[in-house]
């Protein structure tokens, strides 16, 4: 997110030194380039990818039967006493 900011900003400066014509034209990639379903899977990718390193919950793990006669009782259905 931050450097599409940095991008638009440039762009800015760049298209008001080269004139309004070349402003529209970098204006024109730039939202483009946002707009493209590339740039928006990689962006939820990436945000996907952020929020679960900065998640403080513990990471769920795949419960394997240790037998048949084994029964796993998730933690919150147990009966406290």
């Amino acid at each position: 997110m931050m450097r599409m900011l940095v991008g638009i900003a440039a762009g800015y400066v760049l298209g008001t030194k080269a004139g309004r014509g070349r402003y529209e034209q970098i204006s024109r990639g730039a939202k483009a380039v946002a707009s493209s379903p590339a740039t928006k899977k990689v962006l939820k990718t990436g945000r996907q990818k952020l929020s679960e390193s900065l998640s403080t919950e513990p990471k769920m793990e795949q419960l394997r039967p240790i037998d048949e006669q084994t029964v796993f009782v998730p933690r919150d259905h147990l009966k406290r006493g």
